[in-house]
């Protein structure tokens, strides 16, 4: 078995919305396990934001900036990534947000921005990898989901709608790409230390507060946490593991 730090020597690892507060967590954590790892996100500045978070000592390393609600945007970076390395090991499909209110608060606009960022990005992405990794005859796909989605978190509706297409993707998937030795699971997040969560916004603090009332270990997860359970189910070890959606939640479900 390889050190921890030699984990993902050589693989190739596509992490969207790399740029935030789980991604972040993930790609970092994906380059000092060895990874070559493929940033994408839609934020401004993508190349000097992921020369921070992964630093000097990082293998190398891709940027690759657009919105991946788009099947255009999703393609280009699949097609990056195999001709900047030659091939794609690991999908992580973190790339999301939500725009948490109460269900007759949302408007067209924000249901619509809401499934394009948590349930298309997902697809798309998915969809321009999967000739790579049917190819291969090996590969993952880790999805980040949303714990929310089985315990009907407070103002989560139009969000669980998108994440549960998520879930339910992942299962589809899972028995489709198994004769490929293709996984596909998904880790489903309870609330998490992100910068948003961390900055306490006078609009969230009540949600803030609901929410951490249904975690029993009495904390939100960090994202470190997430990352972890995300790079077991990237990694060898997790080879006969697919189909699941495995919670960090400190017990706000069980079972």
């Amino acid at each position: 078995m390889p050190r921890l730090d030699e984990r993902f020597a050589g693989q190739v690892i596509i992490v969207t919305g790399a740029a935030g507060g789980i991604g972040s967590a993930i790609a970092r954590r994906a380059a000092a396990e060895g990874a070559h790892v493929v940033a994408a996100d839609r934020s401004d500045g993508l190349t000097d934001t992921m020369k921070e978070i992964l630093g000097p000592a990082a293998p190398e390393w891709l940027a690759v900036s657009g919105n991946l609600a788009s099947a255009e945007a999703a393609q280009r970076l699949a097609d990056a990534a195999a001709q900047q390395f030659g091939r794609i090991d690991v999908l992580v499909n973190n790339a999301g947000g939500g725009i948490i209110r109460p269900f007759l608060s949302h408007d067209e606009a924000t249901m619509r921005e809401t499934v394009d960022r948590n349930l298309w990005t997902v697809v798309y992405a998915s969809r321009a990898v999967m000739p790579v990794l049917t190819g291969q005859r090996r590969g993952r796909i880790v999805n980040v989901g949303a714990d929310s989605v089985r315990n009907g978190l407070f103002e989560h509706a139009m969000y669980n709608a998108a994440k549960g297409g998520v879930h339910g993707l992942t299962t589809g998937l899972a028995r489709e790409l198994a004769p490929y030795s293709v996984t596909v699971n998904t880790v489903a997040p309870t609330a998490i230390e992100t910068p948003f969560v961390l900055s306490r916004p006078p609009e969230a603090v009540d949600r803030f507060e609901k929410n951490l009332a249904l975690i029993p270990m009495g904390r939100f997860g960090k994202v470190e946490e997430v990352a972890s359970a995300v790079l077991y189910l990237a990694s060898e070890e997790a080879g006969f593991i697919t189909g699941q959606v495995i919670s960090v939640n400190g017990g706000s479900t069980m079972l």
